[in-house]
């Protein structure tokens, strides 16, 4: 299954966002009683934007509606793509990762920390997050960064064990490459996953983008961790870690005497394309 569903990120992320209901301008207050003389009565008061637009009016004024509906529309497209953007380079991360350097005894094979090898993923993520301002820049900057900060010591910590049921007694000198019994990624644990919480997410990204007065960047990147942490957990259990070609030799293979053995200090293939 491709990983993570951008559409799924992104509507979590818009909702994290419109629930915060920040208004526009903020912390406006009307500056006299003969403020609403200053507009034609058709201007004074009109429909208010739908509930889900993320930036709220203050008022029913023309131009508060107006100012909340186009910048929350310009945030929302923004939200589109850097959460496509993650998602794209996650999955290219994916397609690239290979799994090397598990320990093979009998059925068991040892996966340790540093045998999940994968590429940087910032670069990956941003290649298509939003460049089109030099606001949006720095923006994806912090993101990627984060996110790539983060998940390589996630990935580069995972272990767990794979399973080769057939390497417990294999009638030759040599267990040929065979496929490991498919698992979720899930069943992996990595100590650096505590780095992929909301709160670290969101913490790297406002150290990266280091512009504490960057309008709405807090609320924004709130947004966006708290979302993916509820896609990678759907992530981690619809991830399948599978095809991880074990092979090893039989010591004790010795026909007709001992016609069959376990596999003992075997390995894997390393391939890319092993999580699906």
């Amino acid at each position: 299954m491709p990983a993570p569903q951008k559409a799924m990120l992104s509507r979590l992320a818009k909702t994290n966002f419109a629930s915060k209901n920040i208004r526009l301008p903020v912390n406006w207050k009307q500056p006299g009683d003969q403020y609403p003389d200053a507009f034609q009565k058709s201007e004074r008061k009109v429909a208010a934007n739908p509930p889900m637009t993320l930036f709220k009016e203050p008022t029913l004024n023309k131009y508060h509606v107006d100012t909340a509906g186009t910048i929350g529309k310009k945030f929302e497209n923004y939200i589109d793509g850097a959460c496509a953007a993650i998602c794209d380079g996650i999955d290219k991360w994916m397609k690239m990762t290979a799994i090397a350097g598990v320990i093979i005894n009998g059925p068991t094979g040892m996966l340790m920390p540093g045998c999940v090898i994968g590429p940087v993923l910032t670069p990956l993520i941003l290649a298509t997050a939003p460049k089109s301002t030099p606001q949006e820049i720095k923006y994806s900057k912090a993101i990627a960064q984060a996110f790539g900060t983060l998940w390589q010591p996630w990935h580069s910590g995972l272990t767990g064990t794979l399973m080769y049921p057939p390497f417990a007694a294999f009638p030759g000198p040599v267990a040929p490459p065979m496929p490991n019994v498919p698992i979720p990624l899930m069943a992996l644990s990595s100590p650096g996953e505590a780095g992929l919480s909301p709160g670290s997410l969101k913490s790297a990204m406002e150290a990266n983008l280091a512009d504490p007065k960057a309008l709405h960047a807090p609320d924004l990147f709130d947004a966006i961790a708290k979302a993916f942490h509820t896609v990678f957990q759907i992530f981690k259990s619809t991830t399948i870690i599978q095809n991880v070609l074990g092979t090893g030799p039989i010591p004790t293979f010795a026909p007709p005497v001992v016609p069959v053995g376990p596999v003992l200090a075997g390995t894997v293939i390393p391939t890319p394309g092993v999580l699906k």
